[in-house]
């Protein structure tokens, strides 16, 4: 890997210092050019320009604190490292309600890291190779949300979400409920999908998101197609939560309201990635 990173702004240019031979030619057959990327080629802390970090228990009740700790990179990956390690959490309050705060400890650690406030995108092919661990409990993610408006009615894409043995494709709008969503999703089981051969390759997750649709993909397998006609929001609005810029989250999250059980895996665990890009037309 000799590439390391690509940025763009609208109405500027692509600053490149070194670039990584594009294997998917056919994505300039198609018209689409290279607006931003990164190969994760620098040893260390993911860069600060385009990324950064989640801090504390922060959704679904999840069972990890986010750190900043537990994402690096090296060899020209980015790594994601799920731990079992107990952390004081400093919010704690004894007779709270809140779950982010009624629990004293942490007993596990993980890093999110999002492009918020760096880099977002409006349309376009997006793209990212990695390989995830499929243990008990794990909820790696790759994945955007809109720049304006509370969740979901900001919309949500899923471009690769694992839990419970099943890789999933989900995009979300707001409804008339606060805080609950329409899904338009889809989902392979890793069985179905080669089982744990396929689990020890890297993959190629893809996204085209366009005027007219979303599409998503695994190893140019399409696993589901919705028109932009049917994710306006429900929530009296009439918004369109994909007529937007959205920024972009890595994390590998742990138990909470999807992940499932973490009493039998074995830590650490890792979510590698190889690089992310985006293309625009």
């Amino acid at each position: 890997m000799t590439c390391i990173l690509f940025a763009f702004a609208l109405g500027g240019t692509v600053n490149v210092s070194a670039q990584k031979a594009d294997p998917e030619s056919i994505y300039t057959k198609e018209g689409y050019k290279l607006v931003w990327a990164d190969e994760f080629n620098n040893n260390g802390k993911p860069d600060a320009t385009s990324w950064t970090h989640e801090q504390g228990f922060v959704r679904n009740e999840e069972a990890q604190w986010y750190q900043q700790d537990n994402a690096w990179c090296e060899n020209g990956l980015l790594v994601i490292e799920g731990r079992k390690e107990t952390r004081p959490n400093p919010g704690f309050k004894k007779e709270s309600g809140d779950w982010r705060s009624n629990r004293e400890n942490a007993e596990y650690t993980s890093s999110s890291i999002k492009t918020a406030g760096k880099h977002s995108w409006q349309y376009g092919r997006f793209v990212m190779r990695g390989k995830i661990d499929v243990s008990s409990g794990l909820w790696p993610a790759w994945w955007t949300l809109g720049v304006s408006g509370e969740w979901p009615s900001n919309g949500e894409i899923d471009m690769m979400e694992y839990y419970r043995g099943k890789l999933l494709a989900n995009i979300a709008v707001g409804t008339s409920k606060k805080y609950q969503a329409e899904w338009h999703s889809n989902s392979k089981s890793i069985i179905e999908l080669g089982g744990p051969e396929w689990v020890s390759k890297f993959h190629i997750w893809r996204m085209d998101w366009t005027e007219k649709d979303i599409a998503l993909y695994i190893d140019e397998q399409l696993l589901i197609k919705v028109d932009m006609d049917s994710l306006y929001n429900k929530d009296g609005s009439n918004t369109h939560p994909f007529k937007q810029p959205h920024y972009m989250l890595l994390n590998l999250a742990m138990g909470g309201t999807n992940g499932g059980g973490l009493e039998n895996t074995k830590f650490p665990n890792r979510f590698e990635v190889d690089y992310v890009r985006v293309y625009q037309k």
